[in-house]
Formats: structure tokens, sequence, C-alpha cells
């Protein structure tokens, strides 16, 4: 994941920190299979960790149902994760999935 400015954002400061509660990277698994999806929600949270953002956002979207279940199972034991949620209707609802990642 490549860090970008974001318009809007002065300085480039990291969406997801506490000046700019509002603005939650995230990262979209449209059209990925569990196989496929499970690494990238890997290699995003460690890459967010990294660069000190405490919440994210996983879109899944809503189709089957199996792609949500299945990242929210690897969630669930995955060691940067505080807590995840359902985003809510106004980014993605049960599309989405809100992770807490860890401070530490």
């Amino acid at each position: 994941m490549s860090k970008k400015t974001r318009p809007g954002i002065p300085g480039g400061k990291s969406p997801g920190n506490p000046g700019y509660p509002d603005a939650v990277p995230s990262l979209d698994l449209h059209g990925l299979t569990v196989v496929e999806a499970l690494p990238e929600v890997d290699e995003f949270l460690h890459s967010s960790f990294r660069a000190g953002y405490f919440r994210v956002r996983v879109i899944h979207g809503k189709g089957t149902g199996v792609l949500k279940l299945e990242v929210a199972r690897y969630l669930a034991t995955h060691p940067l994760v505080l807590r995840y949620q359902s985003s809510d209707s106004y980014h993605g609802g049960s599309g989405a999935t809100e992770v807490d990642i860890t401070n530490r």
C-alpha cells in the first residue's frame, strides 16, 4: 500500500489519526476470492499499523456473505486487531468492516 497525500488533508497527515477522525483508509476486496483476499488484509493491516493508523475499513461487499465471514474469522485472531464491527450505513453497512488497530 503506498502512502499518498489526500486532498483536503493539510501537510499530508495520515488519515485515521486523531487529527482527522473521519478520514479512514480502506481496502476494497471486491472481486477477490477468500484465498486472494486474506493476504491482502494482512498486508493492509501491517502497513496501516506501520503508518500509524488506528482505524481502517475493509470493504468486502455483501454478496453471499462468505468473504465477510472469512474476513471476520481472520480479524478475530489477528494480533494487530483490537476490535472490529460492521460499518455504519453511511460507510458501507454490512458490506464493510471497521477495524481498530492496536497502538503497540
